[in-house]
C-alpha cells in the first residue's frame, strides 16, 4: 500500500493513513493515475469530528474485502472538507442536486476529468460494496454513457454558477426592506415554546442571533422588541439545555431534538467562537448573569480544550470516545451517586435532569440546567467534583489543525469578551492566535487555509479565511490599540478585492489564480460560519470606518448585493449579511478613544465604548507614551486614520464619536460617552 496520506497535515487524513484502501490525497497525480488505469474516481469527503465518517470508515474503509474491491476498480481520494472547502462546496452542490440532500461523509463517483456522475453520503458496508461493484460494471460496459452523463451534470452545474459572485450595490431601500422582511420571516419559523427556528435537528443560529441583537439596538419599536425576544429566549434555552456542556462550558454542534436536550456531541471551534461573541453582546445589552457566565465559560473552554502549543486554536473535538458517541459527557443516577454520595447524588440528578429512564442511550442522561440552583455554593462544589471525575474518562479525539477563518472568529470573540468581561487572559490568547496566523499563515498578502504543529498546510485560503481573519485583526486592534493589525487586515482585504472579486462587485469563494475545479464556487449564503461574501462585506465596512476609505465602503455595499434575494427566501442563511446591513444602516459609528496607557480613565472610556457601541461600530484606541516626539499624536494614527487629530482634552483621556470621520465634541466621562452613543443608536442600558 502506498500510504500516501502519512505526510498529511490533516488529522482526518492521518486517521485513514493505515487503511487497506489505497487512498490518494486530492491532486493532479490522482486523476492522472485514474486516467492511466482507465478507471473512475471515488471522492470521499469528511472531517475528523464527523460521527458517521467514523462509522463508514470502520465498516468499509478498514475492511479488507471492501478495500480490495475499491483498489481493484477505482482510484480513491480522501479529502478533509475543512482543509479544502472549495472541493467540498463544488461536490456538495452536485450531491444535493442529484439526491436532494447532503451531508458527510460525502461519497462521489467521478470521471478522471473530475466530473461527477453518482453522489451520495453514508453507505453501510454491504450497500457500499454493491455500489462500487455496480459503478465498476457500468464503467466497463458503457463508459461513454457514464462520461456523457457526467459532462452533462458538470455543464449544468457550471451554467448554474455562471453568474459569478452575484454582486452589485443593492437598490435604495433594498437593505432596509430585507431587514424587515427577515424579521417577519424569522417570526414565522420561530419556536416560541422551545426557542430556535424550525424543528429538529436544531443548530445554534449564532449569526441570526447577532443580527437580531443588532436590530433591537437600532430599532426600539415592535420589530426590535420581537427580535430581542427571539434572540434572548433562544440563547437562554440553548444555555440551559444539553447542547451546552453544563460542567465545562462550550456548545456541541447541534441538538438532535427540538428542545436542545440531546446534542450531536462534536464541538467545533467556529460554533463556540461565534456563540461566545454573541453571548457577550447579549450581556452587553441585558446585563443577564447567564449571558455573562456562558460567554466567559465558552471562551475559557476554547482556551482549555482547543488551545494549541503554538498559540492557535484547534478545529474540533470528536463526538465519540471509546467507540461510542457522547460517552464522555453523559451520566446515570448511579454514576452521580458513586461520585457524590447518596445525598448530593440525588440533588445533582434533580438539578441536572438525570433520570432513571435517561434522555440519551442505555439509560444515560445529558446534563441540563433548567434553572440556577438556589444553593450556589453546593452546586459549584458538585460541578467541580463531577468535572474532576469526568476528567478520568477517555477523552474524545481532537482535530488539532488550525483553520485560518475559524481562528479569525475566535480572535474577534476573545478580544471583545476579554475587554467587556475584564478578562485580560482572553485578549492575550487572541493576540497569540493572531501572531500565529501572521507568522505561519500570512505572507505577501496571501493566506494559507491551515497549519498543524506550526507547520503550514498546502491549501490556499478561501474568501472566508481572508474575511474572517481580517475581521479578527480589526477587532483585536480596537481592543489592544495596536495599529499593526489594521494594516494586516488591509493587506488581506486588498487581496480579497484583487483576487476574489468579480466584475459586478460580488465575490467568488476562491482566488482567480486558484485551482480550477469544474466551476468556480460563489455561494453568498451562510452555512455553519458566515459566508465568505457576507464576512468580507463586514470586514470591508469596518475597515472603511477606521480608515475613511470610500472604495472599501463601496465594495462592502457591492458584497451585500445578494442579500435581498437570500434574506427574502432563506433568512436563516443570511444572518451575517443582515448583521452587516444593520451596521451599515447605523453608520457604522466610529469611536476613537485616546489617553495615557494604563490610565484608569482611558480604560474606563475604552470599555464603555465597547459596552455602549451601536451595531457594528468600530473602535480605535490611541495611547500616549511619555517622551514621544510625534506632536502628541496617538500611537497607531498612521495605521488607523480615525485616530489622526484626536487628542486628549486638557491632558485627560477623551472619546470621540464620529460618522464618516466627522466627530462630535469629545467627552471625558464614561457616562457622557454612554449618552453620546445612546443618541447614536447604541444600547442606553448597557451594564456599567
Amino acid at each position: 500500500m502506498a500510504e500516501r496520506l502519512r505526510n498529511a497535515t490533516s488529522p482526518y487524513l492521518l486517521q485513514h493513513a493505515d487503511n487497506p484502501v489505497d487512498w490518494w490525497p486530492w491532486g493532479d497525480e490522482a486523476f492522472a493515475a485514474a486516467r492511466e488505469r482507465g478507471v473512475p474516481v471515488l471522492l470521499s469527503v469528511g472531517y475528523s469530528a464527523c460521527h458517521w465518517c467514523h462509522v463508514m470508515a470502520h465498516e468499509s474503509f478498514e475492511d479488507e474485502a471492501t478495500a480490495a474491491l475499491m483498489n481493484e476498480n477505482l482510484v480513491s481520494i480522501k479529502v478533509d472538507r475543512e482543509e479544502r472547502p472549495d472541493v467540498d462546496a463544488v461536490y456538495m452542490t452536485a450531491t444535493q442536486a442529484m439526491t436532494g440532500q447532503g451531508g458527510w461523509p460525502m461519497t462521489v463517483f467521478m470521471t478522471p476529468d473530475r466530473e461527477p456522475f453518482y453522489c451520495g453520503t453514508y453507505f453501510p458496508r454491504e450497500p457500499f460494496q454493491r455500489l462500487v461493484g455496480g459503478v465498476a460494471d457500468a464503467w466497463r460496459k458503457d463508459q461513454g454513457a457514464v462520461t456523457g452523463q457526467a459532462k452533462r451534470i458538470a455543464g449544468a452545474l457550471a451554467e448554474q454558477m455562471s453568474g459569478g459572485g452575484h454582486g452589485g450595490r443593492p437598490a435604495p431601500g433594498a437593505l432596509a426592506e430585507s431587514v424587515e422582511a427577515a424579521v417577519t420571516g424569522l417570526q414565522g419559523s420561530y419556536d416560541a415554546r422551545l426557542g430556535g427556528f424550525g424543528g429538529a435537528p436544531k443548530f445554534p443560529p449564532s449569526m441570526v442571533l447577532e443580527f437580531l441583537l443588532r436590530h433591537r439596538e437600532r430599532d426600539g419599536g415592535p420589530s426590535g422588541e420581537s427580535a430581542l425576544r427571539m434572540a434572548a429566549d433562544t440563547m437562554e434555552a440553548m444555555a440551559r439545555g444539553g447542547i451546552y456542556d453544563q460542567l465545562a462550558g462550550g456548545f456541541a454542534r447541534y441538538s438532535v431534538d427540538a428542545g436542545w436536550v440531546v446534542p450531536h456531541f462534536e464541538k467545533m471551534l467556529y460554533d463556540n467562537a461565534l456563540l461566545a461573541r454573541v453571548y457577550a453582546h447579549w450581556w452587553r445589552r441585558s446585563g443577564s448573569p447567564l449571558a455573562r457566565r456562558v460567554a466567559a465559560d465558552t471562551c475559557a473552554w476554547m482556551l482549555a480544550e482547543l488551545g494549541t502549543a503554538e498559540g492557535g486554536f484547534a478545529s474540533a473535538l470528536d463526538a465519540d470516545s471509546e467507540g461510542e458517541e457522547g460517552r464522555f459527557y453523559v451520566w446515570t443516577p448511579a454514576q452521580l451517586r458513586e461520585v457524590l454520595g447518596p445525598a448530593d447524588g440525588q440533588y445533582a440528578a434533580e438539578v441536572f435532569g438525570v433520570t432513571g429512564d435517561g434522555t440519551f442511550e442505555r439509560g444515560s442522561s445529558v446534563l441540563q440546567l433548567p434553572a440556577d440552583p438556589a444553593d450556589a455554593e453546593r452546586f459549584e462544589g458538585i460541578q467541580a467534583a463531577l468535572l474532576a471525575a469526568r476528567e478520568q474518562r477517555v477523552r474524545p479525539g481532537r482535530d488539532d489543525k488550525v483553520v485560518a477563518a475559524w481562528n479569525g472568529l475566535a480572535i474577534a470573540a476573545l478580544a471583545e469578551a476579554g475587554l467587556l468581561l475584564e478578562r485580560p487572559g482572553f485578549v492575550e490568547a487572541a493576540t497569540a492566535a493572531a501572531e500565529l496566523l501572521a507568522r505561519t499563515h500570512l505572507s505577501g498578502g496571501r493566506l494559507l487555509r491551515t497549519s498543524r504543529d506550526g507547520v503550514p498546510g498546502t491549501g490556499a485560503g478561501v474568501l472566508e479565511d481572508y474575511a474572517s481573519v481580517a475581521e479578527g485583526f480589526l477587532a483585536l486592534s480596537g481592543v489592544t490599540g495596536e495599529g499593526r493589525w489594521v494594516g494586516l487586515a488591509g493587506e488581506l482585504l486588498e487581496t480579497a478585492l484583487d483576487r476574489f472579486g468579480d466584475q459586478n462587485g460580488g465575490f467568488f469563494d476562491t482566488a482567480d489564480d486558484g485551482e480550477r475545479l469544474i466551476y468556480r464556487p460563489a455561494d453568498p449564503a451562510d452555512g455553519p460560519t458566515p459566508s465568505g461574501t457576507f464576512a468580507v462585506a463586514g470586514a470591508l465596512l469596518s475597515y472603511a470606518a477606521l480608515t475613511g476609505s470610500a472604495r472599501h465602503r463601496e465594495a462592502a455595499a457591492g458584497a451585500l448585493g445578494p442579500l435581498p434575494a437570500v434574506a427574502s427566501r432563506y433568512p436563516r442563511a443570511a444572518g451575517w449579511g443582515l448583521a452587516v446591513a444593520e451596521a451599515m444602516a447605523s453608520g457604522p459609528a466610529e469611536i476613537a478613544v485616546v489617553g495615557p496607557p494604563g490610565d484608569e480613565r482611558t480604560d474606563s472610556l475604552h470599555r464603555m465604548a465597547l459596552y455602549a457601541a451601536p451595531p457594528g461600530a468600530v473602535i480605535a484606541l490611541g495611547t500616549f507614551g511619555g517622551g514621544q516626539d510625534d506632536g502628541g499624536q496617538a500611537d497607531g494614527a498612521a495605521a488607523v486614520p480615525l485616530l489622526a487629530g484626536r487628542e486628549p482634552v486638557n491632558g485627560a483621556a477623551a472619546a470621540y464619536v464620529c460618522r464618516d470621520f466627522t466627530c462630535r465634541l469629545p467627552v471625558t466621562d464614561p457616562e457622557q460617552l454612554r449618552a453620546e452613543l445612546a443618541a447614536a443608536g447604541g444600547p442606553a442600558n448597557s451594564p456599567s
